[in-house]
């Protein structure tokens, strides 16, 4: 796991998410994922590592990775829980799926579709000519 970052962006070599510098304050950082919050440097970073983090599934029983996620969201004011939801999303989105609740056959605004049932025409008579 590599955060890439220069003096306006940040990326990372394992998420398509990226942080990057606000043009309209000169400290002030974005994350793609947490568009609305205005960050710190240290936070945008912190956002990036979690990221990484949330994003690798070798990583998920281990308790010490889960204890730096704790702290990682901590930094930028949310629960580990809404960070992974809202990064879920932008999967989600990236995909071009919507989340639905479990047990639910059907997206949103979807009915299920119908079983389309072929009926055989007859074949023409073969003719001699």
């Amino acid at each position: 796991m590599t955060i890439h970052t220069t003096e306006w962006t940040m990326t990372s070599d394992i998420t398509p998410e990226s942080a990057y510098r606000d043009t309209d304050a000169t400290d002030s950082w974005r994350l793609s994922w947490l568009p609305d919050r205005r960050l710190t440097r240290g936070q945008a970073l912190a956002g990036m590592s979690l990221d990484e983090l949330l994003s690798d599934p070798l990583v998920v029983h281990d308790r010490m990775t889960q204890a730096r996620v704790e702290a990682y969201a901590d930094q930028l004011g949310i629960l580990r829980d809404h960070a992974v939801i809202l990064l879920a999303k932008r999967m989600a989105a990236r995909l071009g799926q919507q989340l639905r609740p479990k047990g639910d056959p059907t997206p949103p605004g979807h009915r299920p579709r119908s079983r389309r049932v072929r009926t055989r025409t007859a074949e023409p008579p073969f003719v001699l000519g």
